[in-house]
Parts: C-alpha cells; structure tokens; sequence
C-alpha cells in the first residue's frame, strides 16, 4: 500500500508486545486484509463477521504495538476511524552474535558515486523519489543527483568505482577480496528470462562473468518504492564474488584463475571496480544494479578485505 513502509524485523527477545499482538488469529486477519485496501471498523466487522465492538478491541492492541496505524476522518455521521498496516512484511528474527574481533574490513558503495562511465541505452538513473535527469541519455549519468541513485540501468557498458585501499594500512596479510552486489538483467519492461554477460574487472583486470538469468518483474521487490511501476525492474540476484590465492569465484563457483596476487593491490592507494556488459559479449541483455531503497537487499556494492586470522 502507498505510504507503508517495507519490511519490520522483530527481535523477539526484545519486541513482546508486537508478539503478543500477532498473537491472535482475529488480528493476523485483520492485518492480512488491511493489506490489500484501507479499512474502517465497520468494514472489517463485516468482512470478519465480528462486532463492531471486539473488532475495535483489536486494533487498539494492533495500534499500540505499533503494527497499524490509524486516522480520524469525517464520515457522514460523526467520524470514523481509517485503518491501515504499518509495514508490508514483518520479518520475526533472533539477533545474530556480534563478533567483536572481524578478521576483515567493509566498505560499501552507494551505487550512484561511480567514479567513471561508459553506457548505451536504454539507460536511466533513479532515486527513492523520482527519476534523474532523462532516461536513456548517457549524460544523465553526469547529473550530480546520481549521488542519490537507488536504482541505475544501461543496455551495454560499465560504471566504475573507486574504493579506498584499506589493506595498505594493516599489517595482516590479505587473504581475499569479496565484492557483493544486488544485479540483474535490463531489458524494456521486464523479463525473467532475459540472459546478460554481466562482467566484473578489478584494478583493470577481468576477473569474470556471470551469466544473469532474467529481468525480474513478477512481483514488487522488498525495498522498491511504491511509486516505481510494476513494469519496471523490480528486484535483482545478490552475487557474491570473491577472489583468493586460488582463483576468483562467483557464489564459490570458480570463473577464472585470476588470483589476489593478479591484482597489484599494493601497488594502489584505491581498489578500482568496475561492473559492466562488454559489446561483444555473448548475452548482451543489459544490467541493473540495486541499492539502498530498491530491490530486495536494501544495499548499496559492498567491498570487503579479509586478512589472516
């Protein structure tokens, strides 16, 4: 629904009283049809077949815990109470154990503060609120709101960033480089089987290609704003690529032998990434990459350096 958040996580050591209000078969009812329309009491008393009075009850509990959010308005005798959910997917998670001694060191990207670029349509950027600059013009890229970007899109080409080179300053040796994005294909409107040669080079060296299978539209992702169409690319894949002493890797699976010591990472004060589709390559369909406040990741390129324990 327009105006409710995405996604709340409930820590059930600590959120007792949003877990005593789910609860309750009546109010999971209420909260699951509160989901599709704005309701008042009246209306869910009659679609749950419940009085007026017990359905009142309900969301006073609901309300109080914060899972609904309600509004007085005019009706034609008196006022009425307008009901709807606080957030569009409640997430019930135990906290994860912090370790306190991280053998590495992470930096994320905000997908829209790439450093150099090079696109062909169609190509756009957009925020959490609107679209920047024109779509499908190369130097909407050059627009400084693309710091903003949530969401960037281009039919072939690459973005490149330029990450600060944190391992000069520790004296461990690095054992790997990991870089995690939320990617998928680009084509007009969306389709999930859509293949793309999404390719990722490191310091200027090509570390490999994943193969994305598809455009996704089939449903709106976690973080995507309400005001982005359904036709749009809705969500992307979380990879994780990874390059060791041994080969570099996609999920663990190895796409090239190119290992940390190919890299030159010492021979740098920054980290270059760059993450594109080549004009020759065999799947050319295109490339979005997600950040904060689209997708199902709510995250920008994360870059993280590990280190002998």
């Amino acid at each position: 629904m327009e105006g409710t958040e995405s996604t709340l996580i409930i820590n059930p050591l600590e959120d007792i009283a949003k877990l005593k209000a789910l609860a309750s078969e009546p109010r999971i009812q209420m909260l699951n049809i509160l989901r599709s329309q704005t309701m008042n009491i009246n209306e869910i008393a009659d679609a749950l077949k419940l009085p007026q009075s017990t359905v009142a009850t309900h969301i006073s509990i609901l309300e109080n815990a914060g899972l609904i959010t309600t509004e007085a308005v005019r009706a034609k005798k008196g006022n009425q109470k307008l009901c709807r959910p606080s957030f569009r997917e409640l997430l019930i998670q135990f906290p994860e154990k912090q370790n306190t001694e991280k053998n590495y060191i992470e930096i994320e990207m905000p997908i829209g503060i790439f450093t150099d670029c090079n696109v062909t349509a169609p190509c756009g950027l957009c925020s959490t609120e609107r679209i920047i600059g024109f779509l499908d013009t190369q130097d909407s890229f050059l627009n400084p709101d693309r710091m903003k970007a949530g969401l960037l899109w281009f039919g072939s080409g690459s973005v490149e960033y330029k990450f600060p080179n944190n391992t000069m300053y520790d004296q461990k040796k690095l054992t790997k480089l990991e870089l995690t994005a939320e990617l998928s294909s680009e084509t007009p409107g969306t389709n999930s089987v859509w293949p793309s040669d999404i390719t990722v080079w490191i310091n200027k060296v090509e570390i490999g290609t994943w193969m994305s299978p598809g455009d996704f539209g089939d449903k709106r992702g976690k973080y995507t704003p309400m005001w982005w169409k359904l036709e749009g690319s809705q969500y992307g894949l979380l990879k994780n690529f990874s390059i060791t002493s041994e080969g570099s890797f996609v999920d663990g699976v190895k796409i090239s032998d190119v290992k940390l010591s190919d890299l030159n990472i010492a021979d740098h004060h920054s980290i270059r990434v760059r993450l594109g589709v080549k004009e020759n390559a065999e799947h050319m369909g295109g490339m979005n990459i997600f950040g904060k406040g689209f997708g199902n990741y709510d995250q920008g390129i994360i870059l993280r350096s590990y280190f002998d324990e």
